[in-house]
């Protein structure tokens, strides 16, 4: 029993593909002999297209690879019918057994991804054949019986691949602004430059170049996206990355039960809490690429922000590969300029068989979208204290020269930083190394110290005055009591987190986890010395609340400020001290009109 031959590459079935179209060519050719000719006169060469150059094309050696099976047996329309008929059961049968051996084919990659019928793909195949060989313009340009027409029209296609009138104008559809070919942009429609109106059948088409890039075998990403999108290949594990063990877990059983189908995953957390590790350990899970796009810089492109997402999704799907939106909150804004973004993204998610990441550092429930998509709300925390030390060690672990007083677990009491933080702080450590240290680069606990409070410079820094402690316990004097009550203060600081995290407090409480500290006294009986020696002791930094830059003659302004401040300070564990505080924090006052309720209401 004689073996079925098969295509042995992706290529050799489109240029079998691409002759199958030549042969349709060349009998709308034919016909248009059969019909009428065009008159020869040498006076106008150049200005007509020669039935001798015609023949060269038709008949003649082209770019494409031809074997003696493929030519037709007589120029005859019934033999050349015959031929083609052959030609497409040939390919039909190859194509199986290519697909069967396992041989990638990328036209049919291409026509299962998006859905195609015989008609898109034939219609692309057409505008594909002027791409590899420049003679086809001219071929085109006889069809259409118009030298300046190079590229092929609507009517063209029609002609050539409808097998009637009636069957045409069925078909027009397949040039509507959302059919597949127009809606992914595997085609462009021109217009006739000189007329403002251009009838649909008059349009021209052209392939798109990444759709010609793709067939030939090439996988770098669409140029238009390079701005604002690269393309990942994961190499992180779940358990590769640090997250809480219910994070994890509900993760692999989301890819285990999603494996499969399309999901929308709206990841949100501070900076630097694992989103985008979270997401790529993900694909690799599902075994896929992860297309990484900068909404920021996207929105800051000097294109169609629609067509630009539209191709985002098609490189996802030729690229088999989920998509990552990075800071995606930035469309979730209430101004009318961001609505029509939002809208297109939103639109394709409809319809996206894949998975989609959406990142930003807030909740975001969907309202009266994705309905019939598969969503879920995942939320990363700031690591715990355990997580902070265990994210400490796999950074320094051997990558970074410690110097012997480095206290790991100290820093990740001391300061609430995420994952992405503590890069950045080994980063500026590594280089204040470098300066101190130019030989050896040894990175010492001032470095760290420095690096990390470097990370909060946002609203204390503007709003409040940064006190560099000067004082030790040896500068003050104070009665008994008082001393052991600074040293409990402290305590109670640096065993913060044994007694909240190792021994279970902090699951039993929801508020009242800080430390507040009222020093009362005279001027001049060290309230102010006291806490600088406490933020020398502990290695905090002290901010000195400006009320001047707090409190606001605008309704709601101070509350804004204060909030700030709190903020700030949680995540730097920096200590707040409220110089005159009597001021700010005083007793309230009677109402007696609208001003007195305000205040109130600030303090």
């Amino acid at each position: 029993m004689q073996a079925v031959e098969c295509f042995t590459t992706s290529l050799a079935h489109l240029l079998a593909e691409l002759r199958r179209i030549e042969l349709k060519l060349h009998l709308e050719v034919m016909r248009m002999r059969q019909q009428a000719g065009p008159a020869e006169n040498d006076r106008f060469q150049g200005l007509y297209i020669s039935e001798q150059e015609i023949g060269s094309i038709t008949g003649g050696s082209s770019l494409l690879h031809r074997t003696r099976s493929m030519e037709p047996a007589a120029p005859d329309m019934a033999a050349l019918t015959d031929a083609l008929n052959q030609l497409q059961a040939e390919i039909d049968r190859k194509k199986q057994e290519s697909l069967r051996r396992g041989v990638v084919l990328r036209l049919h990659e291409l026509s299962q991804q998006f859905r195609l019928s015989e008609f898109d793909v034939d219609t692309l195949l057409v505008c594909i054949l002027p791409e590899l060989d420049l003679r086809y313009q001219r071929l085109y340009a006889y069809l259409q019986d118009d030298v300046t027409k190079k590229s092929p029209t609507v009517d063209l296609v029609l002609r050539l691949l409808a097998e009637s009138p009636e069957a045409g104008l069925a078909t027009r559809d397949a040039f509507s602004p959302e059919a597949t070919l127009t809606r992914y942009h595997l085609i462009r429609l021109h217009d006739e430059p000189a007329q403002r109106t251009t009838p649909l059948l008059a349009r021209s088409i052209q392939a798109d170049e990444r759709m010609i890039d793709y067939l030939l075998g090439t996988d770098r990403i669409d140029a238009r996206l390079l701005p604002f999108c690269r393309l990942v290949d994961p190499q992180l594990r779940l358990h590769d990355i640090i997250l809480p063990a219910e994070t994890s877990s509900h993760l692999y059983e989301l890819i285990t039960r999603f494996r499969h189908d399309a999901l929308i995953c709206h990841v949100y957390g501070a900076y630097g809490v694992g989103k985008q590790a979270t997401a790529e350990a993900a694909c690799c899970e599902l075994g896929r690429s992860m297309l990484v796009v900068d909404v920021e810089r996207m929105i800051a492109a000097d294109s169609s922000f629609g067509g630009l997402v539209r191709i985002i999704f098609r490189e996802a799907h030729l690229q088999n590969a989920a998509i990552y939106f990075d800071r995606f909150d930035l469309l979730l804004g209430e101004e009318r300029a961001i609505k029509p973004e939002y809208a297109s993204i939103v639109a394709q998610l409809e319809s996206h068989p894949e998975w989609v990441f959406l990142a930003g550092k807030n909740e975001w429930q969907p309202r009266g979208i994705l309905h019939n998509r598969s969503f879920i709300d995942i939320e990363l925390p700031l690591p715990s204290y355990r997580e902070r030390i265990q994210l400490w060690e796999a950074e320094c672990d051997g990558k970074t020269a410690l110097s012997g007083d480095v206290s790991l677990t100290d820093l990740a009491g001391k300061f609430r930083l995420s994952g992405g933080e503590i890069q950045d702080v080994i980063a500026t450590a590594r280089s204040l190394a470098q300066w101190h240290d130019p030989e050896h680069g040894l990175v010492t606990t001032q470095d760290l110290y420095r690096a990390c409070r470097r990370q909060f410079r946002g609203a204390l820094h503007t709003l409040a005055r940064k006190v560099q402690p000067k004082y030790h316990w040896e500068d003050i004097v104070l009665p008994r009591e008082q001393m052991e009550q600074l040293n409990e203060i402290c305590g109670y600081i640096e065993y913060y987190h044994t007694v909240y995290g190792a021994w279970g407090f902090d699951r039993k409480l929801s508020t009242g986890k800080g430390l507040n500290v009222l020093f009362a006294g005279p001027s001049g009986t060290g309230k102010t010395m006291a806490a600088e020696i406490m933020a020398n002791q502990l290695g905090l930094d002290l901010y000195k609340i400006d009320l001047s830059a707090i409190v606001s003659k605008y309704i709601g302004e101070t509350e804004k400020n204060l909030d700030r401040i709190f903020r700030e300070a949680q995540t730097s564990n920096a200590i707040l001290f409220f110089d005159e505080a009597d001021a700010l924090f005083g007793k309230r006052s009677e109402v007696r009109d609208s001003h007195d309720r305000y205040a109130n209401i600030e303090m």
